[in-house]
């Protein structure tokens, strides 16, 4: 089978490629955000190919994976063909709904209204990555279907030679609240934070943190973010409303127990026995301070957080259901 997929999501893209599929991957010479090609951080097959826009109508395409509404217009224009019509499709949801501005010519809506944007057709079926996300989205028409993440697992590698809390957020500034990036201050000011992603460097300056109280790690290849993630303690997740970061996951197969925020997938995602989770600022960052001072508990939490990610979350299963799904549309 031979899939055209856009690299956006470089965790789940590289979870997906490692499908038996040959996945083909746009590529545009400034790689920008609609023709990124192949990542430099992280590992992907030689089945994953890249093809430059003009050479689409050229491939032999059985399944188009949407994973954003422009990409809808970018297939019909670079493959010649509209999917779901001319070619088969699915679209991926990654993301949890949002309240629609007033002022762009739509209803407004509160989330749980929210309407795919798929809702009114019925030749795309729309995959969520989380059951959260299918229980929020209202996809109308659309048929819907979940397939919860998949992650390469990275082994056992937790060392916790650091008393101190990792977490990992792409572009904090920017998403703000979403993020919980506001809530940083009031966990580092419990337990030492070092924060790993893209564009964080400025992070402690905005937030008036102490820079010993947080460490920043910009943009690391996946491998060496594993391992200086590993050295750490206790992993803490701040977000507020995401459908479920796969750093998470990636964190709980490495072996660390988790403190997170109560909300969204996360409370299916974190048994009791791997973490804390409450709604409780206060309570997370006392419970982050608790691990990082006592190395037995965390380690035993953490081993527990490892058995469960990568039984519920192996990517055998993601795999196996993608397959199982992608015959099912190209049919």
């Amino acid at each position: 089978m031979r899939v055209l997929m856009w690299h956006v999501h470089g965790s789940w893209a590289t979870s997906f490629v490692h499908g038996p599929q040959t996945t083909l991957v746009p590529v545009t010479p400034g790689r920008d955000a609609d023709g990124k090609g192949r990542p430099d951080t992280f590992h992907w097959p030689g089945r994953a190919v890249e093809v430059a826009p003009e050479r689409l109508r050229h491939e032999d395409v059985d399944v188009v994976v949407l994973q954003r509404p422009r990409e809808l217009r970018l297939a019909e224009e670079w493959l010649g063909r509209r999917p779901g019509r001319d070619v088969p499709a699915v679209y991926v949801e990654h993301d949890t709904p949002r309240r629609t501005p007033s002022d762009i010519g739509m209803p407004e809506e509160v989330v749980p209204d929210s309407r795919h944007f798929l809702h009114d057709r019925s030749d795309i079926p729309v995959v969520h990555v989380t059951h959260f996300n299918r229980l929020f989205w209202n996809c109308g028409r659309a048929p819907v279907t979940v397939i919860e993440h998949g992650v390469v697992d990275p082994g056992h590698r937790y060392t916790a030679d650091l008393p101190r809390a990792g977490v990992v957020i792409n572009d904090p500034l920017r998403r703000g609240r979403v993020a919980g990036t506001d809530l940083l201050a009031e966990i580092a000011a419990a337990v030492p934070l070092d924060l790993f992603g893209m564009n964080v460097r400025g992070v402690p300056e905005r937030l008036g943190i102490a820079p010993e109280a947080l460490w920043t790690f910009e943009d690391l290849p996946q491998a060496r973010m594993h391992e200086l993630l590993a050295r750490r303690r206790v992993y803490v997740h701040p977000y507020r409303w995401t459908s479920l970061g796969l750093a998470l996951i990636e964190a709980m197969m490495l072996g660390l127990p988790v403190v997170a925020l109560a909300t969204t997938e996360a409370v299916e995602a974190v048994p009791p026995e791997a973490g804390v989770l409450s709604t409780r600022v206060g309570a997370l960052a006392g419970a982050a301070r608790a691990l990082a001072a006592d190395p037995p508990r965390a380690r035993q939490m953490g081993k527990e957080a490892r058995a469960y990610a990568v039984e519920r979350y192996g990517l055998p299963r993601f795999l196996r259901d993608w397959r199982r799904t992608l015959q099912e549309v190209s049919r």
